[in-house]
């Protein structure tokens, strides 16, 4: 994800946009909200965009700090053999294809809770971003809601690579703050193995953030900063599960 701005209203389905505008590839009204999938530019060098009840989410033009949350997780993980992974929202996919381009992980599973965006990668365009990675044996994607499927999975993993909203202190979407609360994080700790790994995306860093992993008894707390054209640096949060 990017950091969010208030975005002018996308054009129905099937308009021309103004050159070099968004065109509006599908608009979904969910039980989370409305999401919009558009695109600006043609060809290869088109950026897709996700837009979630009128504020702009994420889009594909620079994946780093997604990819990112993915490779520090395994760096954490050194040593282990076939770890298993969870990415929590699938996004326009990085993160999935990062995990998929490395050998190094064995289980990867993803869950995303909107219905439109599994469309959208599965049968839809963005599956010019992720079809390689979805495709991958090693790969299950799983429609539902993180905070429910953590609360609920029987399978514990070696890493949470969370991508949900625009992180902890920013959420577009009410209900996504509770993945953060204490009772959230105790769910993410108690859906990692022992050593485990949880990377968590961000808009922006959250000195209260790292708090509140120490006091949801993870250690190995850290932040790390991906510089962007604007603004504030993106950032992963990292923090393990004790041994």
């Amino acid at each position: 994800m990017v950091t969010p701005s208030h975005a002018a209203l996308p054009q129905a389905p099937g308009t021309h946009a103004p050159e070099d505008g968004p065109v509006t590839l599908d608009r979904r009204d969910g039980p989370h909200g409305e999401v919009v999938l558009r695109r600006r530019g043609a060809g290869s060098g088109g950026v897709f965009e996700i837009i979630a009840n009128g504020c702009f989410l994420m889009d594909s033009s620079d994946g780093r700090s997604e990819r990112l949350l993915v490779r520090a997780a395994l760096a954490e993980l050194s040593g282990r053999t076939d770890p298993a992974v969870l990415i929590g929202g699938l996004g326009v996919g990085f993160s999935l294809d990062e995990a998929a381009a490395e050998p190094a992980w064995g289980r990867i599973t993803v869950v995303e809770r909107e219905a439109a965006i599994v469309d959208w990668h599965r049968e839809g365009p963005l599956d010019e971003l992720s079809g390689r990675a979805l495709r991958d044996p090693r790969t299950a994607l799983v429609h539902a809601d993180l905070k429910e499927h953590l609360r609920t999975a029987r399978d514990r993993y070696d890493a949470l690579c969370l991508d949900i909203d625009n992180g902890p202190d920013w959420t577009v979407t009410r209900d996504n703050s509770s993945l953060y609360s204490p009772a959230g994080l105790a769910d993410c700790r108690a859906a990692l193995r022992p050593g485990g790994v949880l990377a968590v995306w961000s808009a922006r860093p959250s000195g209260e953030f790292e708090t509140s992993l120490r006091n949801a008894g993870f250690c190995r707390v850290r932040t790390d900063e991906i510089p962007v054209a604007r603004g504030v640096p993106d950032v992963v949060h990292l923090a393990a599960r004790p041994a």
